[in-house]
């Protein structure tokens, strides 16, 4: 993935987050997955990147509530269960697209 890497539109439908990308690639992400995957330093410790976030805290019914576009590089989820502080990167979510194409 390049620096240029943009996001043209982001939908959020349910426990689903949909992302379609410039390069006309779309992902489809469960909610739940993308909240584990956060990277903040309440979810991770700084030094050791250990995983401070026990996934089985995180309700099963989780959804994105809303977003905030970054800037020009990421994207900041307002979480049903309140937790706010983590941003995603628009390359790291690219990494995390599940589909066939990406994995």
């Amino acid at each position: 993935m390049t620096q240029s890497l943009k996001i043209d539109k982001v939908g959020i439908y349910g426990d689903k987050i949909l992302i379609r990308w410039t390069d006309g690639h779309e992902s489809t992400y469960g909610a739940k997955e993308i909240r584990i995957s956060c990277q903040c330093a309440e979810c991770v410790e700084e030094w050791s990147k250990r995983q401070l976030l026990d996934p089985a805290t995180i309700p099963s019914d989780l959804v994105a509530e809303d977003h905030l576009m970054i800037g020009n590089y990421a994207i900041q989820f307002l979480w049903s269960d309140a937790h706010y502080t983590g941003i995603f990167p628009f390359d790291t979510l690219r990494k995390l697209c599940p589909c066939s194409i990406c994995t």
